[in-house]
Formats: structure tokens, sequence, C-alpha cells
């Protein structure tokens, strides 16, 4: 099975919707066999929380659920996940330092937007600090380069349904 992590700074907004997000595609591809995802963020902030009641909300509306309770990366997430994937650059150098302070190696580390096409934008904007239509427009990223992500994963890893 093919584990990806997604990761962003809290993991109560945008690495728990793409989590829930990437794993509805699975389910609904019959792809639950081959893939597998899961997130957490790069801080301590909210371990133990659920995520922000307008990512719930924003999910919800998508008829998206979410089962996730906020955690923070660790060395055995570098271990055991096959895809780290960053929601924005500070996000993957928090990784990246992580992998070198613990001495260990990972060749797949991406932005999630690397794999969105016709888009000069690499990050996911944080939607905290705003209203609803900051959760809609990271939804609507995020599940447009999940797409793309899904794809190239079924190629990558001849996982064709």
């Amino acid at each position: 099975m093919v584990k990806v992590l997604f990761v962003c700074l809290g993991n109560i907004c945008r690495s728990p919707l793409a989590e829930a997000i990437f794993n509805q595609k699975v389910k609904d591809n019959g792809l639950s066999e081959f893939f597998h995802s899961d997130s957490c963020g790069t801080s301590d902030y909210h371990i133990g929380e659920l995520p922000d009641e307008r990512t719930l909300l924003c999910a919800s509306n998508k008829g998206v659920a979410i089962n996730h309770r906020g955690r923070q990366i660790n060395r055995v997430d570098i271990r055991e996940f096959d895809y780290l994937i960053a929601m924005d650059n500070s996000n993957k150098i928090n990784i990246e330092r992580l992998i070198v302070s613990q001495n260990l190696n990972h060749n797949h580390i991406y932005l999630i937007r690397e794999f969105q096409p016709n888009t000069d934008k690499l990050e996911v904007p944080d939607p905290y600090y705003g209203g609803m239509e900051g959760f809609e427009n990271v939804y609507n990223i995020l599940e447009d380069s999940i797409n793309h992500f899904l794809e190239f994963l079924k190629v990558e890893h001849k996982t064709y349904v």
C-alpha cells in the first residue's frame, strides 16, 4: 500500500482537508487497497484537537467526511510514509529540517500544487485568519491538485482500476 502524508502548520485546516479529499477520492475510485493518507502539522499548536470548524463545514458541504485529530509530524512518519506532501514552502522546509536532524532520508517530498497544472502558484494559502471564502478556495485548490496527484500515483505505481 502506498502511504501519503499531507502536512501543514497546525493540522487543523489544510492538511486534514487534503487527507479527507484524497481518501474520499481513493474510496470513490475503488483504490482503497492501493492508497491511504493521513495528515499532520509541523507545529505542536493543535495536538489532539478537531479540525477548525470552518474546515469541517466546508468539507461537509462538499460531501467529504473528516475524521481526524491534530498531530505533529515525527520521525516514524518519515519512515512509514512514501510521500510527504506539504501545503507551503515553510512546511516543506520544516519537513526537510526534521529529516536532516534525525539523520533520515526521504525521496518524495512535494508541494501539493506541484501536481496542479496551469498554475504559477505553488503554495496553498492558509485560510485560518480569514472567512469561509478562504476555506472554499483551499478546497478547490486541493481538489484539483489531488485529482492530478492521484493520477500521478496511479501511473507511478501501475494501479489501473
